[in-house]
């Protein structure tokens, strides 16, 4: 029984120390199966791919009906570089559908190509957890670890800047919107006892354009055991060419420590137009992360010296004993 406690309080321990401590993680940290970006990146050397297939409908009435119907893929290479803060990434979304104007005289257009494809770099610029000593894990209370604790309402915070690039008559953006145009984004984190963590992204997209539009992502996940974990989202996109809110729900499953599987539904509210999507997804990452080496020898030193301290003192005390017995007559 004690080897079995003694075993508990060094899982705990570990793991408390892998959530707080650490941007590298055991296993695959995915932003899937939501569209929000984790604050922490996947880790320095380690190469992460997410990829996400979709069907989707869409309805507009009753002014200027239509319909779409089609699938797409949303997908997205990370990879850590230099410092376990920073990421590089390449995110995008290819989409082939077919829309049907829906009047007396029923037409068709068949439309694809990349709704979006952005190349950037994440930069976590706080923390909340790192070098925080007073966060310690209580040893003797599982149930002290999991508590709430006000400190978790400070969240970790990331910055993000990119470049969309956009063809020349793309069916999915703004007429005359075509070329390069910059993407910022704020993406802040928080991971509370129990295993919920909030995700809030806020973004201006193709800043300077016909299409410039301010995003809002907001992602709470709950895990049930280190296997599952069930996910709700709202996003808000306002813009002179498109206004909307979408609502996700969905799940991911941790095949392995470098694989995951996800689904998630997508809908909103509004039939101007009504949108409804099922996506499937997986993440895979390449692991050649190495925790960095930490030089001891300054410890070594510190503790060589305590210990030459430690036997010179008691030298010294015995020598002390000795004068004190030669004194009194009673020694030699």
């Amino acid at each position: 029984m004690k080897s079995f406690k003694t075993y508990l309080i060094a899982v705990v321990a570990l793991a408390f120390t892998l959530e707080s401590y650490a941007q590298y993680t055991e296993v695959i940290n995915s932003n899937r199966p939501g569209v929000s970006k984790s604050a922490f990146s996947v880790g320095t050397n380690v190469a992460q791919f997410e990829v996400g297939p979709y069907i989707l409908k869409e309805e507009r009435t009753p002014a200027t009906s239509y319909e779409v119907s089609g699938f797409g893929v949303d997908f997205a290479a990370r990879y850590g570089l230099l410092f376990e803060e920073l990421e590089i990434n390449i995110e995008g979304t290819f989409q082939s559908d077919t829309k049907k104007y829906i009047s007396s005289i029923t037409s068709e257009d068949k439309r694809s190509n990349f709704k979006n494809l952005t190349i950037g770099a994440k930069y976590l610029v706080y923390d909340p957890y790192k070098n925080a000593e007073e966060e310690q894990p209580n040893l003797y209370s599982y149930h002290a670890n999991r508590g709430f604790k006000w400190k978790n309402l400070i969240p970790a915070v990331a910055v993000y800047a990119g470049i969309n690039y956009d063809t020349k008559q793309n069916p999915y953006t703004a007429p005359g919107v075509e070329g390069i145009s910059p993407k910022v984004m704020v993406a802040t984190q928080n991971n509370f006892a129990g295993g919920w963590v909030l995700v809030t992204n806020l973004a201006m997209d193709r800043i300077g354009t016909d299409q410039s539009d301010f995003q809002y992502v907001i992602t709470l996940t709950h895990s049930f055991n280190p296997k599952w974990v069930v996910f709700g989202e709202t996003q808000g996109v306002k813009s002179d060419f498109y206004a909307d809110n979408l609502f996700r729900f969905g799940g991911g499953y941790l095949l392995g420590k470098d694989l995951q599987l996800d689904t998630a539904l997508t809908f909103n509210t509004k039939d101007t137009p009504s949108v409804f999507g099922i996506n499937f997804g997986a993440s895979y990452r390449l692991d050649f992360h190495v925790d960095k080496e930490i030089d001891n020898g300054s410890d070594a030193d510190a503790e060589g010296e305590r210990r030459a301290r430690k036997k010179g003192k008691k030298k010294k005390k015995r020598k002390k004993k000795e004068d004190d017995f030669n004194d009194d007559g009673s020694g030699l």
